[in-house]
């Protein structure tokens, strides 16, 4: 989630080509009637209409609507409902990462969605978690996402990876010369340094009986956390990470530093696959290394979804459209003309979507990632967690020290903004 840091894996009915009526909201004939005539607004990312374009004229001519389809970019979609909803010139189904969804669903933004067992079914469990608030629907998965492993294969075959973060930690110790280096990551954003706290224990929100999250509940500076965050230190610590990649222009020097050959793995995610080819390095993916007590570095597992406005004026129609996009069928033919990793369950192991190594890398490390909570407390993670792991690679102050503020400062924010949870 390069672009959505405030921001599971692949799934559907049965038949491949089966049709709306296979697998959404039963639709009665007067309803066909009524929406005869009437017009959809949909909010697609940037560059990825191509992705539903047969799927809306499909929709259309079945039921003889229009659906306009406009490009924004999906991590600003909620923030313009904000004020085009009200307005009257919203969508009346829009994508969003999951990590908004709590947020949106507070503010009154979202409709609940009202769709069978068997379609919720389709879906992973957890890209289908993202998409819950309060054990309600308020959308479904249409891709997915978790941070995987690059590695530059003229500088490390795939034979030779090591296999933990310790070993990597070694192998830069051999590697670095402060030009040149090994294994590089942003660990002084929570959104990547989570994936060794948690691994050792730590976590954001704990949850309760139902699976909920517990927004009282931090476990941002427990033993397991305090005890990661000193592994990250140690890469910085003894130099095998450039001062440059720490702060709001590390994620540009990291990727520089790729695709230049001089780094030999980067922790990143599937957004940066088209960028690194282009770039002409011959790279290669994979899941993300294990750590020495044999658990593996988990991730966020960020999930793209369709949802429909609280603002819509066709809702069923706007939910059946939703329902519609994200089936099976239009999921594999998004994947094939975005690459975008679909949230279908049967899509996981399709020899389409299989033959891509980045697909297989993600779909593999989802198997230990959990997705972005989409709480609206997580709103008060971010800044005090990636200020405290800032001066955790600087070395201004020790892990624990660092976090025990950063969970205090979380914990009054919440309190403030979010009285009576």
């Amino acid at each position: 989630m390069k672009m959505v840091k405030k921001y599971s894996v692949l799934m559907l009915c049965a038949a491949v080509g089966f049709s709306l009526a296979a697998c959404g909201p039963k639709e009665s004939t007067s309803a066909k009637s009524s929406s005869k005539g009437s017009e959809l607004v949909v909010w697609e990312d940037k560059e990825k209409s191509i992705g539903i374009k047969d799927a809306v004229a499909a929709f259309e001519k079945e039921h003889d609507v229009k659906v306009k389809v406009v490009e924004k970019p999906y991590a600003k979609q909620i923030e313009d409902l904000r004020m085009d909803g009200p307005a009257g010139t919203g969508p009346d189904v829009l994508t969003m990462p999951g990590d908004q969804i709590g947020t949106a669903v507070t503010e009154g933004l979202l409709k609940e969605l009202h769709v069978e067992k068997d379609v919720q079914s389709l879906y992973t469990d957890a890209s289908l978690q993202s998409q819950m608030v309060d054990q309600k629907l308020y959308g479904l998965p249409k891709a997915v996402e978790t941070t995987v492993l690059f590695y530059n294969k003229d500088l490390i075959s795939e034979k030779e990876l090591p296999q933990t973060l310790e070993e990597w930690y070694d192998y830069s110790k051999k590697t670095a010369d402060g030009s040149k280096f090994g294994f590089l990551a942003l660990f002084d954003q929570i959104y990547y340094a989570e994936s060794v706290m948690s691994g050792y224990g730590g976590y954001i929100f704990g949850k309760d009986k139902d699976g909920s999250y517990n927004p009282s509940d931090i476990g941002l500076n427990n033993e397991g956390a305090v005890k990661g965050a000193a592994l990250i230190q140690k890469f910085y610590k003894d130099g095998l990470f450039p001062a440059g990649i720490i702060g709001e222009q590390g994620i540009n020097v990291l990727e520089s530093l790729f695709t230049e050959g001089k780094a030999a793995a980067i922790i990143s995610g599937p957004w940066n696959v088209e960028a690194f080819s282009k770039s002409g390095i011959n790279y290669g993916i994979t899941k993300l290394p294990k750590l020495e007590n044999g658990k593996s570095m988990s991730s966020f597992i960020g999930v793209k979804s369709y949802n429909v406005s609280a603002f819509s004026k066709n809702e069923e129609l706007a939910q059946e459209l939703a329902v519609f996009l994200a089936n099976e069928k239009n999921s594999k033919t998004r994947y094939e003309k975005t690459k975008e990793v679909p949230a279908v369950k049967s899509l996981a192991n399709d020899p389409a979507i299989m033959k891509s190594e980045a697909a297989r890398a993600v779909t593999e490390q989802s198997r230990f990632s959990e997705p972005t909570p989409n709480i609206p407390e997580m709103n008060e993670i971010w800044t005090p967690a990636d200020s405290a792991l800032q001066t955790v690679a600087t070395g201004k102050a020790d892990p624990k020290q660092a976090l025990d503020q950063a969970a205090e400062t979380a914990k009054g924010q919440i309190k403030a903004k979010h009285s009576g949870k």
